[in-house]
């Protein structure tokens, strides 16, 4: 904040042409990168072995996958959308672990597949995260949204999954309906940060072909009035720009 007043009083008070007022913007686009976590995994907080350690009932028939013990805790009378210390349901658990049978349990049970828990992740976006395709083609079934807007960042799965260039994922969210053109609060869209979060390489240059051609749009641009073609150029992404260039980026 301390950095921002001093460039805003600058702005204000210096006679500056226009491309220093830009430049300055742009730095301040810049910081808000750099505080981005360079891996949204890190941003999510699975159950620590502490934390496992201590887990009963629901919990610890979620994390190791008894769907027999959850059938009958829950036909006893436990609530089935309780929460741990960190505000994870036992379906939270079960998508972290990659249970497959205690997460069709919990949800037969009346589990809520939406749930976000403390840091604002739900089942799609741990299992994107975590680059688990079948965990997450399971969690849509079930009947969780790819629409939710999750994480700090008030993104989605979708650009959580183009961050990390997990293309299965990202062609899993897109053909089950994920919003392409979603702006987070960094104001960026999954196809922006498959480029300015990427390394352009293969896994990201296929995640930003799939996200073009579902139709995203090539020409929406981020906070600092950059398309995705500028951005890429920017990085020296060549085949990125190509592929932007032949979608009509401008």
């Amino acid at each position: 904040m301390v950095r921002e007043r001093t460039v805003v009083r600058t702005v204000h008070n210096a006679a500056v042409d226009a491309p220093t007022i830009r430049a300055l913007v742009m730095g301040l686009f810049a910081l808000a990168a750099a505080l981005a976590p360079a891996d949204p995994a890190a941003a999510q907080r699975a159950p620590s072995p502490r934390e496992v350690a201590d887990y009963t009932g629901l919990f610890a028939a979620a994390h190791v996958g008894d769907a027999a013990a959850i059938a009958r805790q829950v036909a006893a009378g436990a609530p089935v959308d309780a929460r741990d210390g960190h505000d994870r349901t036992p379906l939270h658990v079960a998508a972290y672990a990659g249970r497959a049978e205690a997460m069709r349990a919990l949800v037969r049970a009346g589990a809520n597949p939406n749930a976000l828990e403390r840091d604002r992740y739900d089942v799609v976006t741990i299992a994107a995260v975590a680059n688990d395709a079948t965990t997450l083609a399971l969690a849509l079934d079930l009947g969780a949204s790819p629409k939710s807007i999750t994480s700090r960042y008030d993104g989605t799965a979708l650009i959580a999954a183009a961050h990390l260039g997990h293309v299965e994922v990202v062609r899993l969210l897109i053909r089950a309906g994920g919003p392409l053109d979603h702006v987070n609060n960094l104001g960026w869209t999954a196809l922006i940060e498959s480029i300015v979060l990427g390394d352009g390489g293969p896994r990201h240059t296929a995640t930003l072909m799939a996200l073009v051609d579902a139709g995203a749009n090539v020409n929406l641009a981020d906070r600092g009035g950059d398309t995705p073609l500028a951005l890429a150029r920017q990085r020296g992404y060549r085949e990125m720009a190509a592929i932007l260039e032949r979608a009509g980026g401008r």
